[in-house]
């Protein structure tokens, strides 16, 4: 399990992230929703250990994060951030081998699969640089999913996504959740930031629903997919229009 424990991250003397406790099961996708500034990234950066909260704690496995050798943490969890400052004219095939680099031994198949799931074998030798939006963040998906090869034959692993379908057209958005629902299936755990509440309603196992640094609601995403707490925490009227279907009503 991923857990976290009033975790409060305040910055010039505000709350961005208010005494919030956080827990993600394997096997799981677990979704973290809110409008601008409501905390989502800055949860998330805690989570994976990339921001050290003000106060409370996060363990991975029962095991506090503070007590993970950089190099072990790796190996069973990935990042994709939502923007990666990458300026070298790196080949697209060695930006996703970087992924490989908390491990021994290289492992091409593990390239070659990882490739495959973001449907980026055709471009394997383009200049990084020359990409846009987003094949750069397709890439980098990839470059997570390289390193978490071993962890998805394995079962036991965590994959964190900031915004993973942000810059995606329709297709890739599906292709890439559709991916973390496969590893979610063999047993790892999936924790994602997203704006789309269709997304949300179509991926998600589990929901958080942040606003203004605080936790507004949790649970299975039927029970926190309700018009009444969206429209709450998004400051819009928002109603079901059919099914998972979701709009700002007019």
């Amino acid at each position: 399990m991923l857990t976290g424990t009033q975790i409060t991250v305040i910055r010039q003397g505000r709350k961005l992230v208010a005494e919030v406790d956080f827990a993600a099961n394997p096997g799981e996708i677990t979704v973290i929703l809110g409008r601008n500034g409501a905390g989502k990234s800055t949860l998330l950066r805690c989570l994976s250990g990339e921001l050290k909260p003000n106060g409370g704690s996060v363990s991975y496995f029962g095991r506090k994060l503070s007590n993970w050798p950089a190099q072990e943490l790796a190996r069973c969890r990935a990042v994709v951030a939502q923007s990666s400052a990458l300026s070298f004219p790196f080949r697209l095939r060695e930006v996703v081998e970087l992924g490989r680099s908390p491990h021994w031994q290289k492992n091409e198949g593990a390239l070659d699969w990882a490739m495959d799931q973001m449907d980026l074998q055709p471009l394997a030798d383009r200049d990084y640089t020359t990409l846009s939006g987003g094949e750069r963040q397709r890439t980098h998906f990839a470059r997570a999913l390289a390193q978490m090869f071993e962890a998805a034959e394995n079962g036991k692993g965590w994959l964190l996504l900031d915004e993973p379908t942000s810059s995606l057209d329709l297709a890739h958005q599906h292709q890439a959740l559709e991916c973390a629902r496969t590893l979610a299936h063999r047993g790892l755990g999936v924790v994602a930031v997203l704006h789309d509440l269709n997304l949300c309603a179509r991926y998600a196992d589990v929901v958080y629903l942040l606003n203004d640094g605080e936790c507004l609601a949790r649970g299975k995403t039927s029970e926190v997919l309700e018009p009444a707490l969206l429209s709450r925490a998004y400051g819009a009227p928002i109603s079901r229009v059919s099914g998972e279907w979701f709009e700002v009503a007019g």
